[in-house]
């Protein structure tokens, strides 16, 4: 499961403030005990340095077992006189202990030569929040997806119940959140203007982010201007690396960038790197195949309807109907 490198910074900086926020706050309250019980001061100094006598004993040969057993006796009931000094005192037993957010790597990310899980957990939290300051995730949830603005009635044109279909399209969609992994298929969403594309595809990004996929999502227009600004004008930001590389990828309303060599070029690099490396796509679009065909190529539109699943969703503009 993979975030982008800006993610994982800003978790690491997030445990490193909370880590100084904790040894803070453990100074205080160790000043604070020390004025009201000043032998608590003599005897955490007891204790260090039993610690330091016991590092010094490794070199002691034979004897140094039993001298470490003697410190360890030593220590133990200094500890022990120490929690029953803050309770006498009015203290909890645990008033001196450092308290870190995550108790397993002391707020430092890394457990045992290991990254910590305590890091992912906030790289996830932290991914979800940017992708919802982005767009409005709260509002396209699977729950919020209103199927009673789909008529029931067989459209005589298509003989397809816009109601039904739908139906099936929402279920679909809330099984490939459910059961996401990085050998999920990639889709391809087509409909015209109004229809749900977007709200399901938000409502998927949001579930799998949750799960703790990477998760990238944006309109075929911004995410080709990104990799355009990379190419040409050195915007070193990873935009490219993260389009290909990331859990999902999810390009919202395809053909409706402005059509250049370049954008052109760059959905194909993408479409076809990210089919190469197995790593799932979801287009979505209004336009029909023949344009697409016309708009790139038929490289391109062979690899989507030869490779994608096709989910396609009608019934009249729901914007319109809310208005």
């Amino acid at each position: 499961m993979g975030y982008s490198a800006e993610i994982y910074q800003r978790a690491a900086q997030i445990l490193e403030q909370r880590r100084a926020d904790a040894e803070r706050t453990a100074a205080l309250h160790r000043a604070e005990v020390y004025a009201a019980v000043p032998q608590m001061q003599q005897l955490d100094a007891h204790i260090a340095q039993t610690g330091l006598d016991a590092v010094r004993a490794i070199g002691m040969g034979e004897n140094a077992q039993k001298y470490l057993d003697a410190l360890s006796r030593e220590n133990l009931d200094a500890q022990q006189k120490r929690r029953s000094l803050l309770v006498e005192n009015g203290f909890a037993e645990d008033y001196l202990r450092v308290q870190y957010t995550c108790p397993l790597c002391s707020d430092t990310g890394f457990h045992g030569g290991y990254r910590c899980s305590c890091i992912d957990t906030l790289a996830r939290q932290l991914a979800y929040s940017s992708l919802c300051s982005d767009f409005p995730l709260d509002k396209c949830t699977f729950d919020r997806f209103n199927l009673s603005l789909y008529p029931k009635n067989v459209n005589p044109q298509t003989g397809v119940a816009p109601y039904a279909r739908m139906e099936e399209i929402l279920s679909f969609c809330k099984r490939y959140a459910a059961e996401f992994d990085l050998h999920s298929p990639s889709l391809f969403f087509y409909g015209e203007t109004g229809l749900g594309k977007t709200h399901l595809s938000l409502a998927i990004a949001g579930e799998v982010t949750k799960k703790g996929f990477g998760v990238i999502y944006g309109s075929a227009q911004n995410l080709l201007d990104r990799m355009e600004r990379e190419r040409f004008r050195g915007d070193d930001d990873g935009a490219t690396d993260a389009i290909m590389g990331c859990d999902l990828l999810i390009l919202d309303d395809l053909g409706a960038e402005f059509i250049t060599q370049f954008s052109v070029s760059a959905v194909y690099n993408i479409i076809n790197t990210r089919q190469q490396s197995g790593r799932p796509v979801i287009i979505s679009t209004n336009l029909s195949f023949k344009d697409l065909e016309k708009r790139y190529s038929r490289r391109i539109t062979s690899r989507i309807f030869g490779g994608y699943t096709t989910l396609t969703f009608c019934g009249s503009d729901i914007r319109q109907i809310l208005k």
